[in-house]
């Protein structure tokens, strides 16, 4: 499990005064490319690129401005170019959302599918 600290801004807040629905997906994907880039060795992050595939997000409660939340990130599987993804965005206890999603590893000079090498695919599986 990877946790990524999450910062709300004042733009994050819609007409309802929590936190949009749309800042979720962008919370996501700085979680995982964090996690990618933290767990990953450099020359696996300088040679791949990520792309979303896929979001499903599951809203539990809302946020607002002077929560403090975090994302927990575990990657699932990975099966051949494609990576999935469970992210839990917490406030303390709380869950507030859940998100399963799916992840396209590109070579970064081609931006062709690209399968991540089973040493560097290892460092994020649970065992």
């Amino acid at each position: 499990m990877f946790r990524h600290a999450i910062g709300i801004a004042p733009a994050d807040i819609d007409h309802m005064g929590h936190v949009n629905n749309s800042v979720y997906l962008r919370w996501v994907q700085e979680a995982v490319i964090d996690y990618w880039e933290k767990i990953a060795p450099a020359e696996a992050v300088a040679a791949h690129l990520w792309v979303a595939l896929k979001h499903e997000i599951t809203y539990r409660r809302p946020a607002f401005l002077d929560d403090v939340v975090v994302a927990d990130v575990l990657a699932e599987r990975v099966q051949g170019a494609r990576a999935f993804f469970s992210t839990i965005i917490r406030r303390g206890e709380d869950v507030v959302a859940e998100v399963k999603s799916s992840w396209c590893c590109l070579d970064a000079v081609s931006r062709k599918p690209a399968r991540l090498a089973r040493e560097v695919a290892r460092r994020f599986l649970p065992d």
